[in-house]
């Protein structure tokens, strides 16, 4: 979804997403905002389960807001979608090499460091994310932060 006016997000979010979404009982599994190409745009990125909620529902309550420019319902096989998490994470010396062996085995990036602990980024799949985090959470997770999914459509082969 697209919108009009960047810089008002707290706002705008609340009266273009979570009023019309929650009053019909749908459920936001994430939420991510960021700027566009355009800078008089914002994109908006909203994942429910649609076999719990009717997509075509959701669709039509946004469709009634007026910054709203256009939505698209992105199916997963037709979507490259991402989400970043950083996981600070205990890291005792006598763990630390563990810890960074899981970290290069999901790609990710040891990005802070301290006597006792160590902060992990990882971007990918929600999938991707939580098995990192199953992995990482026996040596002590401190603290997770995720962004939410952003999304973009995969580039249709050529015929």
């Amino acid at each position: 979804m697209r919108a009009r006016t960047p810089g008002r997000f707290s706002t705008m979010i609340e009266r273009m997403c979570l009023r019309p979404v929650s009053r019909r009982g749908f459920n936001i599994d994430t939420l991510a905002v960021g700027p566009t190409d355009d800078p008089s745009v914002s994109r908006i990125t909203l994942t429910l389960d649609g076999a719990v909620h009717p997509i075509d529902q959701v669709t039509k309550q946004l469709h009634k807001l007026v910054n709203v420019i256009k939505i698209r319902d992105m199916e997963p096989g037709e979507t490259i979608a991402r989400e970043m998490a950083l996981f600070k994470v205990s890291a005792p010396v006598e763990s630390r090499a563990e810890i960074m062996q899981f970290a290069e085995i999901f790609r990710a990036t040891i990005v802070d460091v301290s006597r006792r602990s160590m902060t992990i980024e990882l971007t990918g799949s929600a999938d991707k994310i939580e098995a990192f985090e199953r992995m990482i959470r026996p040596h002590g997770l401190i603290e997770m932060v995720r962004t939410g999914e952003v999304a973009i459509a995969r580039t249709k082969a050529d015929s």
